[in-house]
């Protein structure tokens, strides 16, 4: 077969059978005096509410990001944070009989049949406190979170989740006055979602083969692909 010719190939690739994406607020239990203090490690052993109250110190900044278990940020704008980091979680929740089937109707009025699927989100978030030149004061212990999610899919039986987060902010406030200290921390996730299975697809395709190299001297020789056999497969299987 010559290189401009097309052929009839079957391919195995994975298939996406729904995709969707949410923005999930999570407002994580707000951590008060008693546990501030257990939380919280700052320089020279001080309290935090020494810290907060220290006016020799000048204005600070309280800071959280997303991290591991050890407190080490995890940098979220380099690239998504997917379901197999070892320290992010975004998982299907297991549901006894498997996933509901569920009827809706969509817009444009056709009614179809979609299944619930639950999603787990969990991981680690960590606070520092830091004065006006970046200098971490006091750092907190990783604190965990969870959120369940809860999704209206095409997921038939065979089709797996597949999910990261393309966007992470986290916004952490602490309040220390006479009467009362709490740290209150609230995140922002934007989930995507799809639910994807192994499939093997009939396609009309070519070989793609590199152009040839641009340099002086002897070239590699071009790779050869083992022939196919087009009249026993895949045009046997259509003419059944």
């Amino acid at each position: 077969m010559s290189h401009n010719e097309t052929e009839r190939v079957c391919i195995k690739t994975r298939k996406v059978y729904d995709w969707v994406t949410r923005q999930i607020d999570v407002a994580l239990k707000p951590i008060c005096k008693t546990d501030l203090d257990d939380l919280f490690k700052c320089i020279d052993d001080a309290d935090i509410a020494d810290i907060l109250c220290d006016k020799k110190i000048g204005p600070l900044s309280v800071v959280c990001f997303l991290s591991d278990e050890h407190g080490h940020k995890i940098d979220t704008k380099a690239h998504h944070i997917h379901r197999h980091h070892k320290n992010f979680v975004c998982k299907e929740i297991d549901q006894a009989g498997g996933r509901t089937e569920v009827d809706v109707e969509l817009p444009d009025g056709t009614e179809v049949t979609l299944q619930r699927v639950k999603v787990l989100i969990k991981g680690y978030v960590t606070v520092h406190i830091v004065d006006d030149t970046g200098t971490v004061l006091c750092c907190s212990e990783p604190i965990p979170f969870a959120n369940i999610q809860t999704f209206l899919l095409c997921a038939p039986e065979g089709t797996e989740l597949d999910c990261h987060v393309t966007f992470f902010d986290c916004d952490s406030n602490l309040i220390v006055t006479s009467d009362l200290s709490q740290l209150d921390i609230n995140l922002l996730l934007c989930l995507d979602v799809q639910m994807e299975a192994d499939v093997k697809l009939e396609i009309e395709a070519r070989i793609c083969r590199p152009r040839e190299e641009i340099i002086e001297g002897v070239l590699c020789p071009p790779k050869e692909f083992p022939p196919q056999c087009p009249e026993v497969f895949p045009a046997h299987r259509r003419k059944r």
